[in-house]
């Protein structure tokens, strides 16, 4: 509901005369391929638990985490880029909601971080099997919801 009331407020402000675009870094583009990467890898660990491969979803696990992580440091490093370019989150309305949104999202990232760390402890201590494995379902889907929000969330950015 939070991403839905701000794309509705950023849809209506954007229609005021003195909205100015700003340029996004292309690094927003690499972190979303980074994003992208991270749901197929997690869809991978989800597919592995059901043949019971262990240590293929430890690993799958592993490369999802670190994808994820790499997303939130790219997110900061786009937010140091625009800061070195003269924009901050006070510039311009389209600045504003871009810092906003994505340092939402990004904290949703970090929550989805915690939530597979947890997932990846129970994977490690071997209490995931393809009979007990909605820890980890439970996981997959709220990250790739997340990368599914994060594609909207840069189309609207960049196209609305």
């Amino acid at each position: 509901m939070l991403f839905a009331g701000l794309s509705s407020a950023y849809i209506v402000l954007r229609g005021v005369p003195s909205w100015e675009n700003i340029h996004l870094p292309s690094l927003v583009w690499g972190n979303t391929l980074i994003l992208v990467a991270s749901s197929v890898t997690f869809e991978l660990a989800r597919r592995a638990v059901k043949s019971d491969g262990k240590s293929a979803v430890r690993g799958w696990l592993a490369i999802t985490a670190i994808l994820g992580i790499a997303f939130v440091a790219g997110q900061f490093q786009v937010w140091r880029q625009l800061n070195a370019s003269g924009i901050y989150l006070s510039s311009t309305l389209h600045s504003s909601f871009f810092y906003v949104l994505s340092g939402i999202h990004a904290v949703h990232i970090l929550g989805g971080l915690a939530g597979l760390t947890m997932v990846t402890i129970k994977a490690w201590s071997g209490r995931l099997s393809s009979m007990s494995f909605e820890p980890l379902r439970l996981c997959a889907t709220y990250w790739h919801f997340m990368g599914g929000v994060w594609l909207y969330l840069l189309l609207l950015l960049v196209l609305a």
